[in-house]
């Protein structure tokens, strides 16, 4: 599923870029496109300007029956006001036909020696187009041409070299093909990396989601199982007493209840990631908060003959909701005293360090390998799942703490060495 999804946003990223790719060479060449026949227009009216003011100069030339070629260089100054806008003649690859009314060749101008088959090649594709001004190609280059009458009757067919300036669009097209497909290429494995980043927690919210399923599953499976087990056994012997069955209703009480707080606090988590922007915050003492805690829980302790030391840092205040960062300090120090082993030992200690107030709960016990460390705080998640029932609760505790820090902008970790200790620190501001 995750790779057709994957597959899936790589290829739509791949098209829209594609898309956008095309977009923007279309308003590239459409922009260069027009420049470049701007620039052939303004060059064909320059050259066809020229040679009407010189069509009575020393540049006229009249093909004659043995073939004589036209001169090499201009005879006399170009007509006045031509070379002003920086035009040169020299500088344009032109000719000049002439022909008559019937389309008849009557007369060449050009600086270069051509053979007459090749102006009047060029004259029959002119006329062959049926237009005034137009693009044609001959021996191989691109001409450019315009038709105006002539002073004699008939056209003045004028041709100019556009060979470079279409090379200018095609080199564009050749550029962009190659430029394209190298980074198609290149994107295509940027998107393929970062559409795996994409979908990686996609795919780790479901396998979550998918644990979770599992294990709120097991956690009523078992009591469900002893209250089918004990109404079974109440059933088989319908005909006593209350009070000669009252150990199987008791046992179907205390899994009821059981189950009673594992959809409680279920409730609970959905509940807080549901509402973290409408908490309501105030200033509170949280040292008076973790000594409250610390006396509610001393009776616990002592019976589990623990030994208790702590630190606390009088008067430090932080803004939150007092009665969850209570719970969360319940909740630290009753898995403390779950943990902390036979005749082991809890440290508290509550201080300031720099614009952080710091808890740190510690206990004495077999630690948590390094592998557990980052999923402790995961819903239903034991490192030994074994001991889930004899050590009670569910393993939603440290879920339901890190969620309260979590909405609070706070930071809940722990540290631990195997055989030795745990600590938990919980930093607020």
């Amino acid at each position: 599923m995750f790779k057709k999804l994957k597959n899936r946003f790589l290829l739509l990223n791949l098209i829209t870029i594609t898309v956008m790719m095309l977009a923007a060479f279309m308003a590239i060449y459409a922009i260069t496109y027009q420049d470049v026949k701007r620039d052939i227009d303004m060059e064909l009216h320059q050259v066809s300007e020229f040679y009407h003011k010189q069509q009575d100069g020393p540049r006229r030339f009249e093909p004659d029956d043995d073939g004589a070629s036209p001169p090499d260089e201009f005879q006399g100054e170009p007509p006045a006001g031509m070379e002003d806008n920086g035009w040169r003649p020299e500088r344009s690859v032109s000719f000049k036909l002439e022909a008559d009314s019937s389309g008849t060749l009557t007369s060449t101008d050009s600086r270069f020696d051509m053979e007459e088959s090749f102006y009047q090649e060029a004259l029959e594709k002119a006329l062959t187009t049926g237009k005034t001004t137009g693009q044609l190609k001959l021996d191989g280059n691109e001409w450019a041409f315009i038709v105006q009458p002539s002073a004699a009757a008939g056209n003045m067919f004028v041709f100019t070299d556009v060979t470079a300036q279409q090379g200018i669009l095609t080199n564009l097209i050749y550029t962009f093909g190659a430029v394209a497909l190298v980074m198609l290429v290149v994107i295509y494995f940027i998107s393929r990396y970062f559409a795996s980043r994409s979908i990686a927690p996609v795919k780790e919210a479901f396998e979550k989601q998918k644990q979770f399923i599992a294990n709120a599953s097991h956690e009523l499976k078992t009591p469900l199982a002893v209250i089918q087990t004990n109404a079974d056994v109440m059933l088989a012997n319908s005909e006593d007493t209350i009070v000669n069955q009252a150990k199987w209703l008791h046992v179907i009480k205390q899994e009821t209840l059981r189950m009673a707080k594992l959809t409680g606090d279920l409730l609970y988590l959905t509940e807080m990631e549901d509402s973290r922007s409408v908490m309501i915050r105030a200033e509170f003492d949280l040292s008076e908060a973790v000594e409250t805690i610390m006396l509610t829980m001393e009776a616990v302790i002592f019976e589990k003959e623990l030994q208790l030391d702590y630190d606390i840092e009088p008067g430090l205040t932080v803004n939150g909701s007092s009665e969850q960062i209570k719970q969360v300090i319940m909740i630290l120090l009753d898995n403390a005293i779950k943990y902390a082993g036979t005749r082991g030992s809890i440290e508290i200690a509550l201080k300031k360090q720099h614009q952080d107030v710091v808890l740190s709960v510690t206990n004495t016990g077999e630690g948590i390998a390094s592998e557990h460390l980052h999923r402790i705080f995961d819903r239903f998640y034991r490192t030994d799942a074994s001991r889930s029932r004899a050590q009670g609760g569910h393993g939603l505790g440290l879920a339901i703490a890190k969620s309260i820090v979590d909405q609070h902008g706070g930071k809940l970790y722990a540290k631990s060495e195997l055989g030795e200790s745990t600590t938990f620190y919980l930093h607020l501001d």
